[in-house]
Order: structure tokens, then sequence, then C-alpha cells
């Protein structure tokens, strides 16, 4: 008698099961907006639900039992394709620390004030060639000069460049050629 009471509960459950397919499908469909997916999502579910229709006490929770199922089928979905990335190709350090940042900081601000020491005809040539990179031509032009005084002009800008940089380097180096000799 178990056995035919077993085959007909059997036989209910999948008659059951076949009615709520297409609530299942038009769930994972509003979930997913593919319907191949969707469809997928449904088969999964349903093979689930015949595989552990044992754990189903009550067939009047059946409509929630699956739509758990469903759920979860949904979410193993997206423990599956989420991309990984190797631990290896992350950069874990980034190189422009903030200790880097003060120092170009520092180094922009010294420049900056070198610059702002030139003689207005040397500061206009250096600022054109060497900082926005026009040619000798374009600067004799801009400036309405021969081309050989924008070529002096920056070569002595370069060299007082040079110099005013220094001399604002010096007070650090004696600082840290004083502490060496202590």
């Amino acid at each position: 008698m178990t056995v035919i009471k077993t085959f007909c509960k059997n036989q209910q459950f999948k008659r059951t099961l076949a009615e709520y397919r297409e609530n299942l499908y038009r769930i994972a469909y509003s979930w997913c907006h593919n319907p191949a997916l969707a469809d997928d999502l449904v088969q999964e579910t349903l093979a689930k639900a015949l595989k552990n229709s044992s754990q189903l006490r009550d067939l009047a929770t059946m409509k929630a039992w699956l739509y758990r199922i469903l759920s979860n089928c949904w979410r193993d979905h997206f423990r599956r394709s989420r991309e990984t990335v190797d631990i290896d190709d992350i950069v874990l350090v980034d190189g422009d620390t903030p200790d880097l940042r003060n120092d170009r900081q520092q180094i922009i601000h010294r420049v900056r004030n070198a610059i702002a020491r030139l003689p207005n005809g040397q500061r206009q040539v250096i600022t054109l060639v060497d900082l926005e990179g026009c040619s000798y031509i374009e600067v004799a032009q801009i400036l309405d000069v021969p081309i050989g005084t924008v070529m002096s002009r920056l070569s002595r800008a370069r060299k007082a460049l040079k110099e005013l940089l220094l001399q604002a380097e010096l007070p650090r180096d004696r600082k840290v050629h004083q502490l060496r000799s202590v």
C-alpha cells in the first residue's frame, strides 16, 4: 500500500511542479531579463525540486519552497559567473605616495619661484620653450624678436635657473652636511 501511496503522491507532485513552471519562468525572467537564462534557472529549479522532493512536507507550501529554490539557483548563477581577479594582477601599492606628491609639489614650488626671479625676457622664453613646448621660430614670432635673441635668452635663462635652483638646494645640503659631521 505504501508503494501505491508514494507513487500517487509523486505523480501529484510532478503535476503541481508542471503547473508552477510558468510562474517560475515569469519570476526568473523578471530577475534576469534574459529568456535563455530564465529557462535555465527554471530547469535547474525543477531538477532540484524533483531531486529533493522528500524535503517538502506539505504540498500547500510548495509555491514558497519552489521560489526559494529559484532564488538559490539565481544566487548560484551569480557565484558561478562572477569574474575573479588574480591577486597577483592587483597592484597593492601605488607608486604615487603622499611623500612623493609632497616632494613633487616642493620641486614645482621651487621651480616656479626660481622662474619668477628671472628677468622678464628670459622668463618669457623659458616658459614658452620649456614649459609650453613652442619651437624657437614660434617664440620669435610670439615675442617679435629675432631667433638668435630667443636662443641667447633661453641659454641665459637655463643657466640662471640652474644656479637659482642649486642655491635653493644649498641650505638643505648644508644641514645634511652638518648632521653628518656631528
